[in-house]
Parts: structure tokens; sequence; C-alpha cells
């Protein structure tokens, strides 16, 4: 079969097609034939080799990136229901191997794609739907809040959007940069939009009594934002686009009265499987329902993976970035 392989650390040209061997399903797997493959940001940062160290990183190289797939199930391992062969099926792997033809998931980690969505739909709500709800979730939103979305044309940003705005919250506003980023961001729900690259965007919420942050680019931006924070406000970290985190200094928070929270933590750490599971089959049940919609913003053929890479790091991106093998 063929992938894409990153044997060495670089740039995206490091992702070149090869031929790798075929997958075999082992006790409680399925293989899967991929029609569509996600791709994160965080991917690209573990490719350009910053996150050596860290879990995120593969043990050895050679590495086929990707833990997010959906497509059709080819055959299963022992133990698993071998009537889902031919399911339509999206889940995520458990070390990589995504942008690749075929790939293997857990018979526990697997969703059923509803009838009425696309590979490349249920692929894109694969992260993004469970980080967006468990967001939301840990900023327990109510109808006095006046939220701000950073990255709000991203693939979570925009799903962040129109959860607040069902959430009944009093303001919508959404962070952007570019006519068309900030366009989508209005479509998807957003009262008011601020383009951040505008020296001074934030003098426009000074007045606004800003309550929660979703904090998806960090470093000045990030900062930035949290300086617009009243007291009794949330500042809930799950990005960082601009390549850095936000600078929070120990106890600063506390001291202004507001709360900072991250998706991973601390202070909240990771979320059981079991809850995560939970919170993206509810984002594809309330989008195969039409009650959220999701944003495929573009799509690459499996042999381009490095264009997908540089296209998101050069932040041209919007939505969900999806290969398709």
């Amino acid at each position: 079969m063929l992938a894409s392989v990153v044997r060495e650390y670089g740039g995206p040209e490091q992702l070149r097609l090869e031929s790798v061997p075929d997958l075999v399903p082992g006790p409680g797997e399925l293989l899967v034939r991929v029609e569509a493959a996600g791709v994160q940001f965080v991917e690209t940062q573990v490719r350009a080799g910053l996150m050596a160290g860290t879990p995120l990183a593969p043990p050895v190289l050679p590495w086929v990136p990707g833990n997010e797939v959906a497509g059709t199930v080819a055959a299963t391992g022992e133990g698993v229901d071998p009537s889902l062969v031919g399911a339509r099926v999206a889940g995520r792997t458990q070390q990589g191997g995504g942008y690749a033809e075929s790939a293997l998931l857990r018979e526990q980690d697997i969703h059923r794609i509803p009838e009425s969505l696309g590979a490349a739909a249920a692929v894109s709500l694969l992260g993004t739907g469970r980080t967006a709800v468990g967001l939301t979730e840990l900023a327990e939103l109510g109808p006095d809040d006046v939220v701000l979305v950073e990255s709000a044309a991203s693939a979570v940003g925009t799903l962040l959007l129109q959860l607040a705005r069902q959430a009944s919250v009093r303001q919508v506003v959404g962070l952007a940069r570019g006519e068309r980023k900030l366009a989508l961001a209005e479509e998807f729900g957003a009262d008011t939009v601020l383009d951040y690259a505008e020296p001074g965007w934030s003098s426009a919420l000074h007045e606004a009594g800003v309550s929660v942050v979703f904090d998806g680019v960090g470093g000045a931006i990030g900062r930035e934002a949290f300086e617009l924070l009243r007291p009794g406000g949330r500042f809930v970290a799950f990005g960082f686009s601009s390549g850095v985190g936000t600078a929070i200094a120990p106890g600063e928070a506390e001291q202004r009265g507001v709360t900072s929270l991250a998706y991973w933590g601390p202070p909240t750490g990771a979320r059981s499987p079991e809850v995560q599971f939970r919170q993206t089959r509810d984002l594809l049940a309330a989008v195969a329902a039409g009650r959220i919609r999701t944003l495929v913003g573009q799509t690459f053929p499996l042999r381009d993976a490095a264009a997908a890479h540089a296209a998101i790091e050069r932040r041209e991106t919007v939505g969900k970035t999806v290969l398709l093998p």
C-alpha cells in the first residue's frame, strides 16, 4: 500500500509517498480502507522535530503521521465481529499511520458514520469535535457570557462559534485574520468579527465585558485576549497556531480574579477515553441531524501531504484540512 512517510525531521518536503507493507489486523483491530485522513497542526510540529521528548513524537523514525481516519472496514482481527466488514467507520489510530491507503483501528474506538455524512466530514469531527465539545463543557457557558473565539475560522473555531451560539450566550466574537476568514467567522455564528492583524484590535472589546476566551493562537494574540477578561472570566487554551503558547505568570490569573484552564491541562488533565468518545459521538450526531455544520476547508490527495502541511504552516487554511487517499 502507499503511505506518506517521514524518515527525517524537517520541512514539509520530508513527507514522501512510499510503498510500505500491507497491514494485517491483530486481535481487537479492524483494517480500514482509508477514504479520508485528517491533518492536524500539531502533526506539522512533530514532523518539524519541534515536539521531541513529548508523548506526541514517534518513538522512532520512519513515521507515518495521522491518527484521524474514515473509510470502509476491509478486514477484522481476532475477536472482532466479522459483520463489520463493509461498514463505514471513523476513528482515531493509536500511533499514527493515517496518511495511508489503509489503517488499523481498535474496535472500541470506531464510530459508525451516519448515512448523511461523507468520509471527509466525518473525519473532520474526530479530533476537533471532541475538543470543541470539551472546551465548551470546560468553560461552562451561560447566558451572561461574552465569548471570544480565537482562530475563529479554524476547524475547532467554527464549531466553538456554533456551540457558543447554542448555549445562548450574550455575545460571540470571532477573531481571525483576513477578509476570507472573517467572513467565515460571521457565517458560522459570530456576532462581531475582528482582525487580529490590525494593531489595537482589542480596543473594540475593552467595554464588552469579555468573560470567556477560547485561545487557539497563543503568543502575543493570546496575551492580548487574556488582558480583556473581566473578573470571573475563564481563559481556556486549546492551541498555539502562533508557534508558542500564551504566557501567563504563576498566580497572575488568580490575582486578576480569572481562571486559566486548558483542554489537556494542567489543571484539568486529560479526559478519559470514554468521555472523549462521547464528545465525538455527540458532534457526529449533531452534524448528521443538521444542528451543527462542519467545515472541510480544503482537501489534498495523499501524494500531496507535503503541500497540505505547507499550507497549514503558512496559515492559508480554513476549517479542517483532509487528505483523500
